[in-house]
């Protein structure tokens, strides 16, 4: 009879040695693989973490702290949660966070699993919430030569909090290249600061399991465990394995090395999506020149070595949250070395006060006006959207997002210039107004962005020490990753350098104006555009007429900036790159 080994590595909470959460595991397990093949016997084992964690106080304070830092960030607002949080769940955080910024209870953690993985020598380690944290800094660390021809299942986990991964990780997810297989089990019902991980890897999948039950969160390990995805996926694989059978998701050595090879040999690839929304919900929005944008942008791109076939389009109403985010996973997946994706957005941008802890309102999110937005989180398109795409991916892919909107807010003005921006209804404004009793008005509240120091270094759409204007500074900019940077440039590079990477992809992006401006439409004649990507097209297209074409990226935003000023738009696009980046060749010339 085959026999499988497998040890399990448990979270924050009561987990005696021999208590009946041990059965509780061992019974999810079994019975799931008993479904794939009855006649395979499993040797269960686990590693106890409660007498460390016991070791390493936390109280109320470094709860509130926790939630704070865990639940504002990109994984979800935990506080809008309608099933709200109970004791465990509160604990649970404060330990995570104390685990991510205390050397001493990590490596005790770490050290406690290597000791466990010597002895036991499993062919599986299954690993749930905090477990998978313990469990992923070993096999990233000292302990990764353990891992060699071992499959790991993560569950609840946090690995993807975009706190974990900006303070421990550096803001990137590393692979296990050591590993038969890295199962990712993720439920979006699960409340316990859990996210996604879009890994590219040839042994890294993400299992999406879906249950819904009685009670706090939807964190229950067993329920993992015994999903209909985790047996079709994991335990079916498991099993083939065992007999010698090719698994679906893990080829032979041979095998593998070839595939690899292919995937370098494949020739560059481009792809774009284009984004231009007219017509809204609230016909005193619809904009006229979005449309007719995206197709100057279409004509740019396939004179520019773009085909046609890899360029998308949506419009108007089919341009949704849902609908975007579904595009955005096709421009994106897939993605590898000398790779060009390039994503382009025509229409209306604002500005959303998010709620943070305590259900206070602690951050300004910019946001896309997609065709369903309503002020919602859920239809919001931010920069948490937009993060968790693209920031691992590789490289070696030049990624280029460009917005035509603005994010200040703001309709018409005098002289039927429109502006792509919107006013929000007066309950989300009063978010961001206070009472000012001497004065006896109505002012801005103030919100502090969490990263001034590293924004200097890759933000030049700075508000000028001129602008007359009062607008509150957006605390997460869209599409600069706000809650992967944890450090300065210089702080980020040491962090990520000792954990063999180069910290998270960072995209180029353009703005249309600064954030404390309006972004216009122009008048062509009778046909209108932005005024913006009527003159970026303009300045790429009379480059390209040059003997010696010459534009970078600075050299681009100069001449687009000049020519809106010399028209009378008080917009100045602005550019966020790494500085090497700047002073580089533009890829759609």
């Amino acid at each position: 009879m085959k026999q499988l080994k497998i040890l399990c590595v448990h979270g924050v909470g009561n987990h005696p040695v021999g208590g009946p959460w041990e059965g509780a595991w061992k019974s999810s397990i079994q019975d799931s693989i008993r479904n794939v093949d009855p006649e395979i016997e499993t040797n269960i084992e686990f590693v106890y973490l409660d007498s460390i964690f016991i070791d390493f106080k936390i109280n109320a304070v470094d709860v509130l702290e926790a939630l704070f830092k865990l639940g504002s960030s990109g994984a979800g607002n935990v506080f809008r949660q309608p099933k709200g949080l109970g004791d465990i769940v509160r604990w649970t955080a404060g330990m995570i966070v104390q685990w991510v910024e205390n050397d001493k209870l990590r490596t005790r953690t770490r050290q406690a699993l290597e000791q466990r993985m010597a002895e036991f020598q499993p062919d599986i380690v299954c690993a749930h919430s905090l477990g998978s944290l313990v469990a992923y800094d070993c096999f990233t660390g000292s302990g990764k030569d353990l891992l060699q021809g071992v499959r790991f299942v993560s569950c609840g986990s946090q690995i993807g909090n975009p706190f974990v991964i900006g303070n421990f990780d550096a803001g990137r997810i590393s692979e296990l290249p050591q590993a038969k297989f890295w199962y990712h089990l993720f439920n979006s019902e699960d409340a316990v600061f859990t996210a996604q991980i879009r890994l590219s890897s040839p042994n890294f999948t993400q299992v999406e399991t879906f249950f819904d039950i009685d009670g706090v969160a939807d964190h229950d390990v067993t329920q993992y465990m015994s999903d209909a995805r985790t047996v079709e996926t994991v335990w079916t694989d498991v099993i083939m394995d065992l007999h010698n059978n090719l698994p679906r998701r893990v080829l032979p050595p041979k095998a593998r090395l070839s595939a690899n090879a292919k995937k370098i040999a494949r020739p560059p690839q481009r792809r774009a999506l284009l984004v231009g929304i007219n017509e809204y919900a609230d016909p005193s929005q619809n904009l006229e020149g979005c449309v007719n944008d995206v197709f100057l942008m279409s004509s740019l791109l396939q004179e520019s070595g773009f085909e046609a076939e890899d360029i998308r389009v949506v419009l108007n109403e089919r341009a949704t949250h849902q609908g975007l985010c579904e595009r955005l996973k096709w421009l994106l997946d897939d993605a590898q070395d000398g790779d060009v994706r390039f994503l382009y957005y025509s229409g209306h941008g604002a500005q959303v006060p998010a709620y943070g802890m305590g259900d206070k309102v602690d951050r300004l999110d910019e946001t896309l006006v997609l065709h369903d937005f309503d002020w919602s989180r859920e239809r919001s398109f931010t920069d948490d959207d937009f993060h968790s795409l693209y920031s691992q991916l590789p490289y070696g892919v030049q990624f280029l997002a460009v917005f035509d909107c603005c994010h200040s807010g703001g309709m018409t003005r005098a002289g039927g210039r429109k502006i792509r921006g919107i006013d929000p209804p007066d309950d989300i404004r009063h978010r961001m107004l206070r009472w000012d009793a001497k004065r006896e008005m109505w002012v801005e509240r103030e919100l502090v962005s969490p990263q001034k120091e590293f924004d200097k270094h890759f933000n030049s759409a700075k508000r000028s020490s001129s602008s007359t204007m009062k607008k509150p500074s957006a605390t997460h900019r869209l599409g600069q990753a706000m809650d992967l940077r944890a450090y300065t440039p210089a702080k980020l590079n040491a962090k990520a350098k000792s954990r063999g990477h180069h910290g998270p992809y960072l995209p180029v992006i353009i703005h249309a104006s600064r954030e404390d401006q309006f972004s216009y439409e122009y008048q062509h004649g009778a046909i209108a555009h932005g005024a913006f990507t009527y003159c970026l097209v303009k300045a790429v297209r009379a480059d390209r007429r040059l003997k010696k074409p010459k534009l970078t990226f600075n050299s681009l935003i100069a001449l687009v900036g000049k020519e809106l000023a010399g028209l009378g738009y008080e917009q100045e696009p602005g550019l966020v790159a790494p500085s090497s980046v700047k002073s580089g060749p533009v890829p759609i010339k």
